[in-house]
């Protein structure tokens, strides 16, 4: 049972997560003890008295500055995507037999709701996991559920290859704390492991869980990689009586109850203390017996990248001095120095092993603002405000940091006025798109990692938020159409487009294509898993939720949104010589939903959220419903839906 005591240390969990991801300028701790050990560089927290300490600056400048202001007045800022290129990662060579998840490295699997093995699907659910045998599709079926109802999980990704299922997701359970003699219940990362050999029957074979919300995860051939974040009760470390638990995981493999990380073996980042935990775990699956490699690591983490052999975790940082904060009144933002700290860990095996740290001015937009070739990491960012007009307006940079993470090269203040929206890294070539009322396309020569330069440039109206390639010397961008209204950029439908890069000091779009109107929307802006692209098959696919205006709205105000008409998949095909051609629409929504729908539409169980191909077969997946469409006709050739449990 949970006590009065403990309920008001969930409350204060609670509100600590609450607390603004701001770091503001302090003086440079003098605690530059070294007690690291087994090759470690990082210094050890080693006892609660030395978290608080470590924490007390941080913790005296939320409790004297006038955040109520600050924050009422936007003043707190949170803390924040000429060598021929390589194939594009994701993209399925021309004799594969199904599609793989559309990753950002090759070779470095990403987890996601939905995968194939080539005969079955397997997808997760609200409170389970289904496995579908979806090939051949006249023996369609579910053969298998996986059921966590009641179990305080829900799954969210997985992975699956010859051998194995994981499942991942985030639970909740009842952890006792013997210093309090209590239970708390935290939130933590987990991943439940099963043999797949027999697929009517999926064995479980471990659980592993580290505390803290699902931040990312990474398998790399049989090693597998999870990343997680525990927010620290900031006001609980400093103001409670009785001392807090430190975080906590747990491999039922050898034990079922937690075990707490002791402060002996957290570490943390001397320039970059913040009240959170960065939980790194690693294992190996095809060895059963080997331990959950945890690390701790007070600080954050924000946005994950990993190539075959590091992980890099990129961390912003605002410091805002606290007179600045307090200056009143102010026009815009409290001057800040902005800049992103990434560190690197070593991954081998299922062992991961932090390798150093190193710091670029700017933030970073996403994962694809980072890539590793030859030793060298290369991060775009983006420092400033585009809202100012002064000195301290926005500019976007290039940066190329060496195996120890300094930085050898740079190219700065590119754009200045605008930021970055997408990055696309492809072998010694980098294409950034900025935007403010236009979409500048740079072309950016990585070739000598000391002296980054732009070999060109392409002006268009819109933006592509996420980029991919086609080919060596192509890309297609996913974004939004705009439209200038009195000096400012409105976008408007969702739009594609066919960029020839072959000419690096004068690139252009080849073909584009605008789908709806404003409010036109498609996952595939946030996540580029939701994209399928073949080159070899000429097939391009991504769900879109479709918002259209009728003629007379369409003819006149530019900032009307449009109405919901259309929910699923688009089906294209694409080639150099004639462009995006739309060859079907597949929705899993009855014919009368978008006359019921009104203006909008929501997150709706019928959605289709993923598209995949196995051999001849194009499979629409929705969490009710799967479609299998011949992929030469595009003829549907079998429907199977997905029952609730009972």
């Amino acid at each position: 049972m949970v006590t009065y005591a403990r309920q008001v240390r969930l409350l204060c969990s609670l509100l600590a997560a609450l607390v603004p991801l701001v770091m503001f300028a302090s003086p440079s701790s003098s605690d530059e003890e070294t007690r690291a050990s087994g090759g470690n560089p990082l210094p050890v927290v080693g006892s609660y008295a030395h978290l608080k300490q470590l924490l007390a600056k941080e913790w005296e400048y939320h409790r004297t500055l006038r955040m109520d202001y600050a924050v009422e007045n936007g003043a707190v800022f949170k803390a924040g995507a000429p060598q021929a290129a390589v194939p594009a990662a994701g993209t399925a060579p021309a004799d594969a037999v199904y599609s793989a998840t559309n990753v950002q490295v090759e070779g470095v699997d990403e987890a996601d709701i939905v995968k194939t093995d080539g005969t079955y699907l397997y997808q997760a659910r609200q409170e389970e996991v289904v496995i579908t045998q979806a090939y051949p599709v006249q023996e369609m079926k579910i053969v298998s559920r996986l059921p966590f109802q009641g179990e305080q999980f829900t799954p969210q990704e997985l992975y699956v290859d010859d051998n194995y299922l994981v499942v991942i997701g985030e639970s909740h359970p009842a952890v006792y704390d013997a210093a309090q003699a209590d239970y708390f219940v935290p939130v933590t990362t987990k991943a439940v492991l099963y043999d797949i050999h027999d697929k009517t029957a999926p064995r479980q074979l471990r659980e592993v869980e580290i505390e803290g919300s699902y931040l990312t995860s990474r398998k790399i051939g049989s090693s597998l990689y999870l990343i997680s974040s525990r927010s620290i009760n900031l006001y609980g470390v400093m103001q409670a009586e009785t001392e807090l638990p430190p975080p906590v995981y747990r491999d039922s493999l050898f034990e079922q109850t937690f075990k707490g990380i002791g402060y002996q073996e957290i570490r943390y980042f001397p320039d970059n203390v913040r009240p959170n935990y960065l939980l790194v775990a690693g294992l190996n699956l095809d060895q059963p017996r080997q331990h959950l490699d945890v690390s701790a690591y007070l600080g954050s983490g924000e946005h994950v990248y990993a190539s075959a052999a590091n992980l890099y975790v990129a961390v912003s940082r605002n410091e805002v001095t606290p007179a600045a904060a307090k200056r009143v009144p102010f026009v815009g933002p409290v001057p800040a120095n902005q800049s992103t700290t990434v560190y690197k860990f070593a991954l081998t095996n299922g062992h991961v092993a932090y390798k150093g740290s190193g710091r670029v001015p700017g933030t970073v937009l996403n994962q694809f603002s980072m890539d590793e070739q030859n030793g060298f990491l290369r991060i775009a960012t983006t420092v400033g405000n585009i809202w100012r007009n002064d000195e301290a307006t926005s500019k976007n940079n290039m940066y190329v940091l060496d195996a120890s993470l300094r930085t050898v090269g740079k190219l700065e203040n590119i754009a200045p006025g605008e930021k970055i929206y997408a990055v696309r890294f492809m072998g010694s070539r980098a294409y950034m798109v900025t935007f403010k009322k236009v979409d500048p396309l740079f072309v950016i020569d990585l070739q000598d990692p000391k002296a980054p330069r732009i070999l060109g440039k392409l002006k268009i109206p819109g933006y592509s938020d996420y980029l991919h390639p086609y080919d060596e010397n192509h890309l297609i961008g996913f974004g939004k159409d705009t439209t200038e209204v009195k000096d400012t950029a409105y976008y408007q439908g969702l739009k594609v487009a066919l960029f020839d890069v072959s000419d690096v000091a004068h690139p252009k779009e080849m073909f584009k294509e605008v789908i709806g109107d404003r409010g036109t929307d498609s996952e595939l802006l946030r996540n580029h898993k939701a994209l399928l692209f073949s080159k070899e098959k000429n097939l391009l696919a991504f769900p879109v939720t479709l918002m259209e205006k009728d003629k007379q709205v369409r003819n006149g105000n530019s900032l009307e949104y449009g109405s919901f008409t259309f929910q699923g998949a688009y089906v294209y095909s694409l080639d150099l010589a004639h462009g995006f051609r739309l060859r079907a629409r597949i929705t899993h929504l009855d014919p009368e939903v978008p006359l019921q729908a009104g203006d909008a539409w929501y997150r709706s169980e019928n959605n289709v959220e993923r598209i995949l191909y196995i051999r001849n077969m194009l499979y629409t997946i929705s969490d009710t419903t799967i479609k299998a469409h011949e992929l030469t006709t595009l003829r549907e050739a079998g429907v199977l839906a997905i029952p609730s449990r009972q």
